[in-house]
């Protein structure tokens, strides 16, 4: 019996960077990659990121004749003005190719600047709620994102997110014309990055994994990059956690989060993302942690639409026997997730990383974040469709075993 794919039904178009420069030491290439695009770089970075790797970018830029033009004041959460005021120093210098440093906040920066440059106009105009998805008509400018997160993907998607401090929410924006031309994949530069953000980055690229691999968009082809990605991060995340000094570990987790980018981008993120954004933007958590808040009660709610593929996450996760049945196996799935998050102290950062209001204040704003989710399309690519009622009921229930001091999860 042939094997049943969508390919036999229908076209779909797989994205992927140009190249992808992966391995000790690949920081190197930047300059030579960027001198074959243009003279004059935009380097987008944070601050912090900056000063640990900038010199490092900066000489091999110069040693191959790219001048640069550096805008360092990209926050966390990239927001509206970031992409803006760096759009500015991009025309006020005639800049011709744009380079990343970091991780998903400077590249969706980097990335938001090309969208300007190349089509004009207010980057909120982009986002999916208004111009749709494959809302941005014309190509970025050239551009290498320097990864040193493993990590959010996001040097290997079509997807940008922003926030907009105006109205304390953020959009997407989805579009093959942001797919940057260069990746630039060295594991030497993550060695660098807390044990916090290891986490919170490593969380993030599980959670596109699952989400692109269970997703009702998914096929044979990110599904492969989705597994591996799930397998890789589930034996090396601890690792990277408990030895940031560890190499292989780092170099696995780089190249599971690029597959995972992989995966998202040709797939779909789903119903974690969509709560994700309005938790993150409410309460001030960063993306990982949120999705990590999130995660387990969203495998719960979810298996039932997809039990085969939530079995093999819980194998892979370590949770199920193999004399389980497959229903068995994938109502394991959520404790592989919880187990996972639970060995990595996940709610022991609230306290540090979070702005989690009373219960009262929380349930006020519970209406608001669930019009956001709707809104950002991601629920809709869920196995199981969530209502408006349900999703309701899903922020209730990580509000009391997740987030609030005496829940569950954090005592």
């Amino acid at each position: 019996m042939a094997h049943e794919t969508v390919l036999s039904q229908e076209t779909r178009t797989v994205v992927s960077p140009s190249k992808v420069v992966v391995g000790a030491g690949a920081v190197e290439e930047v300059g030579e990659y960027a001198s074959l695009y243009g003279t004059t770089a935009l380097l987008v970075a944070t601050e912090q990121i900056f000063d640990v790797h900038g010199d490092t970018v900066l000489d091999t830029l110069d040693a191959h004749g790219v001048e640069t033009v550096v805008y360092t004041d990209v926050r966390p959460d990239p927001t509206v003005e970031n992409i803006k005021v760096a759009h500015e120093l991009w025309e006020e210098h005639d800049c011709d190719v744009i380079v990343t440093l970091g991780g998903g906040s400077s590249i969706d920066t980097g990335k938001g600047v090309g969208i300007l440059a190349g089509n004009g106009g207010e980057i909120r105009d982009f986002g999916v709620d208004i111009a749709g998805y494959e809302g941005v008509p014309n190509p970025t400018p050239p551009l290498l994102a320097v990864n040193t997160t493993a990590g959010t993907g996001s040097e290997a998607t079509r997807s940008v997110v922003v926030s907009d401090e105006s109205t304390s929410t953020k959009f997407l924006i989805v579009s093959k014309n942001v797919v940057p031309d260069v990746a630039i994949e060295d594991p030497e530069l993550t060695v660098s990055l807390p044990r916090s953000h290891t986490v919170f980055t490593g969380i993030d690229a599980l959670t596109h994994a699952i989400e692109a691999y269970v997703s009702v968009n998914s096929y044979g082809i990110p599904d492969g990059y989705a597994v591996e990605a799930m397998e890789r991060i589930a034996r090396s995340l601890p690792v990277a956690w408990a030895n940031g000094e560890n190499l292989d570990a780092r170099a696995d987790m780089l190249v599971g989060q690029l597959q995972a980018g992989q995966a998202f981008t040709n797939s779909s993120v789903a119903l974690v993302h969509g709560l994700a954004r309005p938790l993150g933007a409410q309460l001030h958590i960063p993306h990982g942690l949120a999705n990590a808040l999130i995660l387990p009660y969203v495998v719960e709610f979810s298996v039932m639409a997809a039990t085969e593929k939530y079995a093999t996450v819980a194998h892979i996760l370590g949770t199920a026997d193999e004399d389980d049945n497959t229903r068995e196996a994938a109502d394991k799935a959520a404790d592989g997730v919880l187990r996972l998050c639970d060995d990595l102290d996940l709610t022991g950062y609230l306290d540090d990383f979070g702005d989690v209001p009373t219960r009262e204040d929380y349930l006020a704003v519970v209406d608001e974040m669930t019009q956001d989710a709707i809104d950002s399309g991601s629920p809709a690519n869920n196995p199981r469709k969530p209502t408006a009622d349900e999703i309701q009921d899903l922020y209730v229930e990580i509000y009391d075993d997740a987030l609030a001091p005496d829940s569950p999860r954090r005592s």
